[in-house]
This record gives structure tokens, sequence and C-alpha cells, in this order.
């Protein structure tokens, strides 16, 4: 009888004499990551970042500016170097004839100006291009005279359309006179103008000087004071029930 010898493999050869084909053990994949891989990697991250925070940016800005108020208008409401954001969209406003009047059929109407955001009301304090001042520098000021009224600067006070305006924010004895041209201080508001004061009536260069401002130069509406700590909040407003009633 003849002894059959398994092969050096292991396995038992078949009665035909073929050795069947060994399967190939499968290799556990392997990821090599090169060091040049890893810099683009981290590269790709820093500017993805970047690119983000830069959209951010642009967006912010294109919504809020950040102000510094230089000099004591505006005292006590708001203190010198004291640091704002500033709603730059407040009073946007759009040109509904330029927009839509090339329309067919389509009428804009009396009212050729569109704010979609509002106008600017009675209290507001604002940042604004001063007319008929040679001084690059906005100004801060509060509105005091809308479109439509009459007001006029008489006994110490501010008259609107007949009534006197009751102005909390003005220290005791800071007597609001006619410190300017004196059409300025009787006049009938226009539309698209306001009439601008500082707090501190009696170191003031507002519309008793400069006149009336077009809404057009308002830079935007004073909205959060973040500096100095301590003064942290949202810029105070002031609203005027009695001239809300004499004009109703």
């Amino acid at each position: 009888m003849t002894d059959q010898t398994p092969p050096a493999s292991g396995k038992m050869q078949d009665p035909s004499g073929n050795v069947p084909a060994l399967e190939p053990t499968p290799a556990t994949p392997t990821i090599t990551t090169t060091s040049n891989e890893k810099s683009r990697s981290m590269v790709r991250e820093i500017i993805e970042t970047l690119l983000l925070a830069l959209l951010i940016f642009v967006l912010v800005r294109a919504v809020v500016l950040n102000f510094r108020v230089e000099g004591h208008s505006m005292d006590t409401s708001l203190q010198n170097n004291e640091m704002l954001l500033v709603n730059r969209n407040a009073y946007l406003s759009f040109d509904q004839d330029k927009w839509f009047g090339w329309i067919p059929f389509v009428d804009a109407g009396d009212d050729d100006i569109w704010y979609p955001f509002g106008t600017p009301e009675r209290g507001d304090i604002v940042v604004l291009n001063p007319p008929n001042v040679n001084d690059d520098k906005p100004y801060i000021k509060r509105v005091i005279g809308l479109p439509g009224d009459t007001l006029e600067i008489r006994d110490d006070g501010v008259y609107i359309n007949g009534t006197l305006a009751n102005e909390p924010y003005i220290d005791e004895g800071n007597m609001t006179r006619c410190t300017g041209r004196m059409e300025y201080c009787n006049v009938e508001i226009p539309e698209g103008y306001v009439y601008v004061m500082g707090d501190n009536r009696m170191n003031s260069s507002d519309s008793r000087t400069f006149g009336l401002v077009p809404i057009d130069n308002i830079i935007g509406k004073a909205w959060i004071t973040y500096w100095p700590v301590g003064e942290l909040g949202v810029v105070p407003h002031y609203d005027y029930p009695e001239l809300d009633v004499s004009s109703s």
C-alpha cells in the first residue's frame, strides 16, 4: 500500500494529483496620512475660518457701526468718549419711483420714498452729517421736530405746534435759547427734514445754528452703549405724550 505524504502546505492532494490553490488572506486596509496632507487640511480649515469671520464682519457692519461721542453736547444723556453701536438701517429708504416707476401701470403714489423700518421719531438720538457745516465729522443729536411740525423756541423752552415740550433729560437751569439764526428758531418743518438739538442746550451746535437736517443726512440711530462698561445698555429714548395729543 502506497503511503500518501501530505504536501508541505498541509493540503492533501486530490486523486487527480492537483493541489488546490490557496485563497489569499484579505489584507487589512490601512490609511496613510502624509505630513503634506495634514498641512493642507490645516491650511484649508484656517482659510475657511477666516472667510467665515470676514463674512460675519461684513454682515455686522452692514447693520451697525460703532461711534464715539466727542464733546459734551449730549450731557447728561450721553457722556464724552462714550462708545455706541449705531443702527445704520433704522431709517433705510427706497425711492419707489426710481425702482418701480418703469413698470407699466404701477403708480408709487404721493409717497415716493419708502421707509421699510420706519422714519425718525421724536426723541430718537441719531448720528448725522450736519448741513451747512464745514466739518467732516458726524454729530450726535436728539430729534425734536418732525415733518409737518411748527417749532418755536421761546421762553427758555421748545414749543411744538404751540405746546411746550416736556424734556426731563435736560438738567435744571440748562435753558433752551435761540443761539443761532432767528429763522432757525421759528420754523415750519417740511417733508423729508427733521429738527435736531443736543440735550446740553447751552453747549450744543444743532439745528439752531445749521438749520433743518435732511433725513438722508442721518447716518443711523444710536442703539447700544458698550463702553464704559458701567454704562452698558440700550440708549434711552423718550416719548412726548403731550405733543402727540396736541398734534392729533
